[in-house]
């Protein structure tokens, strides 16, 4: 029996991305956001998404491409990420969504060791499909536990 993964995708900086899409818990167009002081770059701020504080980060950033103005394309994907605590919700700006792929998992590439643009850590594979390559990122890496607390601590300074 195939093992088949369902995954988001959507475009940052001209490529495609795509993540399990277990893990994202809604899309939102871009609206602005609480900034707070002395945050590394890549964290644009936080929202109330009914009563909860999420921290929005911005992946082109984070892979440490140069920012792009935000548009009425624009969108934020809330994610879920689940640590030994509980679980936190993180929202990541990207330049658009795409569709919903499933794959299958036998289909999924390991990437190479060179020429990415992103750290190794993030990926969990490449797949092709329609003569394109999707980059497929690790849901649970894409912030690791220590970042994670790093952005949680930073947000309860910030808010005391």
């Amino acid at each position: 029996m195939e093992q088949e993964q369902e995954y988001l995708t959507f475009m940052l900086n001209g490529e495609e991305y795509g993540v399990d899409i277990l893990c994202v818990q809604e899309i939102r167009v871009w609206s602005s956001v609480t900034e707070l002081p002395n945050k590394p770059n890549y964290i644009k701020g936080v929202i109330n998404l009914r009563g909860i504080i999420v921290p929005i980060i911005d992946l082109r950033q984070r892979f440490g491409q140069q920012p792009l103005a935000y548009n009425e394309q624009t969108v934020i994907i809330i994610l879920r990420k689940p640590n030994s605590q509980k679980n936190m919700v993180v929202g990541v700006v990207v330049d658009a969504v795409s569709e919903v792929y499933k794959f299958d998992k036998k289909s999924i590439r390991i990437p190479p060791t060179f020429g990415n643009k992103i750290d190794r850590c993030f990926l969990q594979g490449l797949v092709s499909i329609d003569d394109r390559l999707i980059i497929l990122l690790d849901s649970h890496s894409l912030l690791d536990q220590d970042e994670l607390y790093d952005v949680e601590n930073h947000l309860n300074s910030s808010l005391q």
